[in-house]
This record gives C-alpha cells, structure tokens and sequence, in this order.
C-alpha cells in the first residue's frame, strides 16, 4: 500500500512539472464580433467662461482672507502673535516709510512678554544698533474687543526698563491686515500682518 501511495505522489509531482512547463509567456486574446474593446479617455477640463472664472479665483481669495483673519483674531485673543511691518510711520504725522525689513520692524506679543522694535538700517546705529529703537517689557492691561464692522481692537501697555508705550493694534475683517499705534518713547504706527507666534516659530 505504502508503495502504491509513493508512485502515485511521484506521478502526481511529475504532471505537475509538465503542466508548469507548458504554461506559455505570453497569452493571446481571442476577440469575436460580439467583444469590443475600448480605450478610456482622460476627462476633459472643466470649461468656464472668463466671468465664471473670474468668480472662482474671488470666491478662493475671499476664503483665503477668511482662513488668515481667523487665525490672525485668535492670536491675539491668545495673546501669541507678531506684527510684521512691511512700512511704517515715524511720528503722528511723519512719514511713511516702505524701505525696511519686516525682520527687524515688528511689535511682538508672547504670553506676558512683549517687544516693540523698528530699524530704519540708515547707516546711523541708533539707540539698537540698527539705525532704530528696541523696547522689551512685561504686558499690562490688555484690553480686547471686537467691533460692530468686524474688526478686532487690542490695546494693552508695554512696561519695562527700555519701554513705557501704550500700544493699539487693530486687525481689520476678513484680513490679516493690521496697524498698531505706539504712544510713548518715539511715537511709531506699525502697518502690517498679524502672524500667530509661539516658541520663535510663525504658525
């Protein structure tokens, strides 16, 4: 019995060997009149008219400005934000100037923490080394709303020993566009974004 068992296994495995052996490389497809084949095509852009697209690219932009003045109000509910100036303005009715970096011109808002700094890099060092002024102190009594037009009015006070500033920073609606006015030492107005910032990182 022993031996029928193996020689049946022996011819088993072998069948399996031709079989494997005869499997072609390639296979043909056998079509009839009755099978067809067809290609699928890529879909087709959308077309739109230039007034269509014109509504699109606003609708877009509206929803951007939406999503940046959302996080921009919550920062500085938070209290965690910097005031990025692309140009500022030196006194109540001073001139505007639109030469400077925003790295170095910028009124920040950490927790209790604050800094106010603008260097107008003029060749003159100035009071910071920069050709402008630096003051770092401890916020106090910050006051914040919202108004009737959408716009969010942060005002607190900076104290320290190289600042004595009252600040009004206003974040207009729908944009992370603001201006923050500087009363005490050089009277500056910042204008600029509001960026949420934490730990020395923009978010």
């Amino acid at each position: 019995m022993k031996k029928i068992f193996l020689a049946l296994s022996a011819i088993i495995t072998v069948g399996f060997c031709a079989a494997a052996q005869n499997v072609p490389d390639e296979v043909d497809i056998v079509t009839d009149e009755n099978v067809k084949l067809e290609m699928i095509t890529p879909a087709q852009p959308v077309q739109e008219t230039e007034e269509e697209a014109k509504a699109r690219e606003k609708m877009l932009r509206e929803l951007n400005d939406d999503v940046a003045y959302a996080k921009a109000a919550n920062s500085l509910r938070r209290g965690y934000f910097v005031l990025v100036a692309d140009n500022i303005r030196l006194g109540q009715t001073g001139y505007r100037r639109y030469d400077i970096n925003g790295n170095s011109n910028f009124v920040l808002f950490q927790n209790t923490d604050g800094i106010i700094q603008y260097a107008l890099n003029t060749g003159s060092s100035g009071v910071n080394g920069l050709g402008g002024w630096t003051g770092k102190g401890q916020v106090r009594n910050k006051r914040i709303k919202e108004k009737d037009n959408g716009d969010v009015y942060l005002e607190y006070d900076l104290v320290g020993p190289s600042v004595d500033a009252h600040i009004c920073i206003t974040l207009y609606h729908n944009s992370k566009r603001a201006v923050a006015d500087i009363v005490g030492g050089p009277h500056i107005t910042f204008y600029g974004e509001i960026l949420p910032y934490r730990d020395k990182d923009h978010r």
